[in-house]
């Protein structure tokens, strides 16, 4: 959904900063609900009218979870290359460099850990504004560092999923990422420390088919597209219609995928709770 400001022509698109929103500026929800953006953001980006749970990025996810918005990022400078020298419409490495410009950050998920209701807590956040989320090798190694930090400091850690799935510009270096994340997943369990999965729109691909639905509890937003692959693929697969809101996060929830739909104003405390039940 577009950003629109009632001047002109100006558009803010999703990917823009959201921290320093002008005033004057309205979202209009998928069911046609508009609000103001200041309102908004008060909100964490709940629609008031409808609760609809507008798409925001790692900042906003780490400034609702972290005591006071306070957190040390590590590994900020850890991206991607382009080990195959891909080409499709263009180089690899150029809609790397497009995407840093873009969106300012190195890569598909930033990594950081501090304090969770006073708790030492790591944070492992995707960005679906870098290439759709994808998850390259960069973002498995980063994954698996957080793991490591949050074993070190025998702490909780919570990966919040937003992505596409696999990076096809990196193949087989991508998907080699399910099985190196899954591994780390193990040693974390294997320390008796709690992985809590985030699902938020759109969790999609390798992600969905790896960590995204392996957490001690799956928590997703309400109305998150969860799922491998698209239902079009699936429908022209198995040659029949699909439910009515298939790989939506009630559907999931009913089938017995994910554990808990929670809504965002809610879900620090449900998440700080978790944490007291499974943590000494």
């Amino acid at each position: 959904m577009a950003w629109f400001l009632r001047k002109k022509k100006n558009i803010l698109t999703p990917s823009e900063d959201r921290k320093n929103l002008p005033k004057g500026l309205w979202y209009k929800t998928p069911s046609g609900e508009i609000i103001d953006t200041q309102e908004l953001k008060k909100n964490l980006y709940v629609s008031l009218e409808d609760g609809y749970h507008v798409k925001i990025g790692s900042r906003e996810y780490f400034d609702i979870f972290f005591d006071e918005g306070e957190f040390e990022e590590f590994d900020t400078d850890l991206s991607s290359e382009d080990p195959l020298k891909w080409i499709d419409s263009k180089k690899y490495s150029e809609r790397l460099q497009e995407a840093k410009k873009k969106t300012g950050l190195k890569e598909a998920l930033r990594s950081a850990f501090g304090k969770l209701d006073g708790r030492t807590i790591v944070i492992a956040c995707m960005d679906f504004t870098f290439i759709g989320g994808s998850m390259g090798s960069a973002v498995g190694e980063k994954i698996k560092r957080a793991i490591e930090k949050a074993i070190k400091k025998k702490c909780p850690f919570l990966l919040i999923s937003k992505s596409g799935g696999a990076r096809m510009m990196e193949a087989p270096y991508s998907l080699m990422q399910m099985a190196k994340t899954v591994a780390m997943l193990s040693r974390l369990s294997q320390a008796k420390l709690p992985y809590i999965s985030l699902l938020t729109d759109p969790t999609t691909g390798g992600v969905t088919a790896s960590y995204a639905l392996l957490g001690d509890i799956n928590i997703s937003e309400p109305g998150a597209l969860i799922g491998f692959a698209g239902p079009r693929v699936i429908k022209e697969t198995i040659g029949k219609d699909l439910p009515v809101g298939f790989q939506t996060a009630e559907f999931l929830l009913e089938h017995g995928f994910i554990d808990i739909i929670c809504n965002r104003n809610e879900l620090k405390k449900s998440i700080s709770e978790f944490i007291s039940m499974t943590s000494k």
